[in-house]
């Protein structure tokens, strides 16, 4: 276990591989953790990368530094954190790779970021949030994100308080219905889940999503830049898993928001993707990496001003 300050937090992570090989950053999602890529990493470290997995905000080890700062798990939040990990761990560019939170917060560095990233793989899609969308109806359907309506109740945090394992258990189970994870498997993550700030980061992630809370003040230029959908003009290869119930349908139809090279996956798993599917997340990083041919492309820098 390794740590790294950045201006707002010790961030905790796990690191294989040579540290002169090919950067990649791999974040995980709620209600996972580093584990999650436990399989993944060894995979890609063996061709020489180093790979980086760290605890996102609230999970963990990782820590605020100062009692005073918002617990704040917003999207512009997220994705700052990996840009101020690069930056404390002195590293000038790396591939991104993430899924659910992990996902956003990916997306979110390559859209406002562009010149510190050399790729990015994104499951699921563009997963930017369209926080003003979320502010209005959607066509009444069978609804798998009951959780995030939970949240925005004082019932809910006191749900996740008090029944954090049950609850997130239970998550586990929707979202992947084809996975048979075992009780140590799930145990080893739910650790992560007894962060001092896993509630408040949560809870406000969900509410600021729904436009029922505010954001940090300090993050609010980041947030109006989102709310414009900045399209992602690094290479970027998006998944989707056809048995995962949070994205019936999947996001091939993101493509438009990709303006760089693009290939869009399905694989036959849940959400979980890189637990349940390991060997076809690593060959989707391996694949942007190859169209990298290492370096920082040139085709993001001639982008790159289109998200200013």
């Amino acid at each position: 276990m390794h740590s790294a300050n950045t201006p707002t937090l010790n961030i905790a992570y796990v690191e294989h591989g040579p540290r002169t090989g090919w950067p990649v950053v791999l974040s995980h999602g709620f209600p996972y953790d580093v584990h999650a890529y436990d399989e993944v990493a060894p995979i890609l470290a063996d061709t020489g990368a180093r790979v980086i997995v760290p605890y996102l905000r609230g999970f963990g080890p990782t820590r605020f530094l100062s009692a005073a700062t918002r617990r704040s798990g917003q999207q512009a939040a997220l994705g700052r954190d990996i840009i101020e990990l690069l930056d404390a761990l002195g590293i000038e560019h790396a591939l991104l790779a993430g899924y659910d939170w992990g996902g956003l917060a990916s997306c979110v560095a390559s859209a406002l970021w562009p010149e510190r990233v050399t790729g990015l793989v994104s499951y699921a899609g563009y997963d930017v949030i369209d926080v003003e969308r979320l502010r209005h109806a959607y066509p009444p359907s069978l609804d798998a994100v009951w959780y995030q309506h939970l949240f925005q109740h004082e019932r809910g945090r006191e749900c996740l308080s008090l029944h954090r394992r049950d609850l997130c258990h239970m998550l586990w189970k929707q979202w992947s219905p084809g996975w048979p994870f075992d009780e140590a498997t799930f145990e080893r993550t739910a650790a992560s889940f007894d962060n001092p700030d896993f509630v408040d980061v949560v809870i406000h992630s969900y509410r600021f999503d729904f436009g029922l809370a505010e954001g940090d003040p300090a993050l609010a230029h980041l947030e109006e830049r989102l709310a414009k959908k900045p399209p992602i003009t690094v290479p970027a290869m998006t998944l989707d898993g056809t048995q995962d119930p949070l994205k019936p349908g999947g996001t091939a139809d993101h493509a438009t928001m990709f303006a760089a090279r693009h290939e869009h996956r399905t694989v036959d798993c849940g959400h979980n993707f890189p637990w349940e599917a390991p060997r076809e997340f690593a060959d989707a990083v391996l694949t942007v990496h190859r169209w990298t041919t290492g370096g920082f492309p040139a085709v993001a820098r001639r982008l790159q001003g289109t998200c200013q």
